[in-house]
């Protein structure tokens, strides 16, 4: 696929860099171009079995959109590998000239960089591509664009009065941790853990409470990455039970 994306031959570079690149409030040493978006919420629905306050996306969630939403290419990087390869422009607009400039030493050089779109990845990578997608894995599901609507809601704030008798579970607290559900029970937040994230003064769920970006394997022999990237399988709703007392 390397006419459609650059191939930086280093997994993490499409995400994060050592070079010191991030803005207050983003993830560790960002590398993403991140375009100013304005997202449609899920309180935009108008329905009225939300009672939480929802916000514009988090930072853990702008991090996350900086794919998903479909609006930069997957290889729109503002540090490439190599000496003195960087654009911080390319920080907020992609900038196409500056990404052509990688030279692919193994493989044929980018001339499209496509992003996680109907225009870009899925023409091959859906199920409706036909013959252009004969053998390319479905990225349907990875597509969330800009209209957040028909997905969980992020930047929403956890309810304050939570625990017995209420709709939500209490998260455990501890000093310098933000809530969270100790799903395995050990004490300590770990990759499986169900989390919140710190914002303006609140605690509110982001896309990063139930997904993992790494990945979360799941136990024993043979284990293999859970859907999604979810931090706990969801079989017979039990993801959604880890919060929401129903």
């Amino acid at each position: 696929m390397d006419r459609y994306r650059n191939d930086y031959q280093d997994v993490c570079v499409y995400c994060h860099t050592p070079a010191s690149t991030s803005t207050p409030g983003m993830q560790p040493e960002w590398n993403r171009t991140m375009k100013p978006t304005s997202y449609f919420t899920y309180d935009r629905l108008g329905t009225s079995s939300l009672t939480q306050t929802v916000s514009q996306p988090g930072a853990n969630s702008l991090a996350c959109l900086s794919c998903h939403d479909g609006q930069t290419a997957v290889d729109s990087v503002i540090y490439m590998p190599g000496v003195d390869r960087y654009q911080l422009s390319q920080a907020t607009v992609q900038d196409n000239a500056f990404l052509d400039t990688w030279n692919h030493a193994s493989g044929m050089d980018a001339t499209v960089h496509l992003g996680l779109n109907v225009v870009g990845c899925l023409v091959c990578h859906s199920s409706g591509a036909g013959v252009l997608g004969a053998g390319a894995a479905d990225f349907t599901a990875a597509v969330i664009g800009t209209d957040l609507r028909n997905d969980h809601p992020v930047g929403v704030v956890y309810p304050i009065i939570n625990g017995w008798g209420t709709d939500f579970k209490k998260p455990l607290a501890l000093p310098g941790v933000t809530p969270f559900f100790d799903v395995n029970g050990n004490g300590t937040i770990d990759k499986v853990d169900i989390r919140l994230y710190a914002s303006d003064g609140t605690v509110q769920v982001e896309c990063g409470s139930c997904h993992d970006p790494h990945g979360v394997e799941s136990e024993g022999p043979g284990s293999v990455f859970k859907p999604t990237f979810l931090r706990a399988v969801n079989t017979n709703s039990a993801l959604c039970l880890t919060c929401h007392d129903k």
